[in-house]
């Protein structure tokens, strides 16, 4: 499948999405936003994916966040209205449905690796706090840019980015937009690890998925709806969440296969 803005590749059960506007310093435009809506979509629904890898082309970001000029021209003509009602009706319309562009990387039932390189700004930041695992190159920075917009970001990463980090933190960065680098991302828990060049960080992250996309994608697939619903819910309810999903899926074909490559010492392979 080709894109105009991402290069797109499925290679030994691992989709590799790669954000591809290096000379508008990757930002995202409309047809950018619906092009990763109809791959994250393909993604979530092809059994053949197992794992999921986003990443930039270009050697100085991975995203400028959102192309604003061009949104805007996009979110005049979408909620203009004689009453002003309507125009505010359709203006919060909007804003939900760019939310749940980011949130298809959570509604994904599979793994979704975020590999950063240079600047990660506004709405990417929005992008990789929806990610599963962040990992980044040395010279990887974090922002929250909207506040010298004078805008409440308003695509996930003020939700999202309290669970990842420590709460002041996260207001700190909010309140001040200043640049969040690598090792002080990593020191918070933003990211897993730092590699030393982008080339580095691609094949270091491509090691994790392919490991990641040997294993059972029933149970990954589980793994991941667990922690979500943990994420968002009580212990107590978390537990009963659990024991009621193995009740349904333990005796899997992938169960029998696991326990057989314990007897035979040979890795199991197992069904998408």
């Amino acid at each position: 499948m080709e894109y105009k803005n991402f290069i797109f590749s499925l290679n030994q059960n691992v989709a590799e999405i790669s954000i591809n506007r290096p000379e508008k310093a990757n930002s995202m435009d409309e047809s950018t936003w619906m092009e990763l809506k109809q791959i994250l979509l393909f993604c979530t629904d092809e059994p053949e994916a197992r794992v999921v890898v986003i990443k930039a082309e270009g050697e100085k970001i991975f995203s400028a966040g959102i192309d604003v000029m061009n949104l805007l021209m996009t979110l005049r003509k979408t909620v203009e209205d004689k009453c002003e009602g309507r125009l505010r009706e359709k203006l919060r319309k909007f804003i939900l449905e760019y939310q749940q562009i980011i949130t298809l990387l959570e509604k994904c039932n599979k793994p979704v690796i975020a590999a950063t390189h240079g600047g990660c700004i506004g709405a990417g930041l929005d992008l990789i706090c929806a990610a599963d695992m962040r990992f980044c190159s040395s010279d990887a920075y974090f922002s929250i840019k909207e506040i010298d917009l004078a805008i409440v970001a308003d695509f996930g990463t003020l939700q999202r980015l309290p669970k990842l980090i420590s709460d002041g933190k996260a207001r700190e960065l909010a309140y001040t937009g200043r640049n969040m680098l690598a090792v002080e991302a990593e020191k918070y828990g933003l990211v897993n690890a730092i590699f030393p060049d982008k080339k580095t960080l691609h094949e270091e992250v491509m090691k994790i998925a392919l490991t990641i996309a040997e294993k059972s994608p029933l149970t990954i697939r589980g793994i991941k709806q667990n922690i979500l619903f943990s994420r968002d819910h009580n212990v107590s309810d978390s537990l009963e969440y659990v024991a009621n999903w193995n009740a349904s899926m333990l005796f899997s074909e992938d169960l029998t296969r696991a326990l057989n490559a314990l007897t035979t010492k040979q890795k199991p392979e197992y069904e998408n």
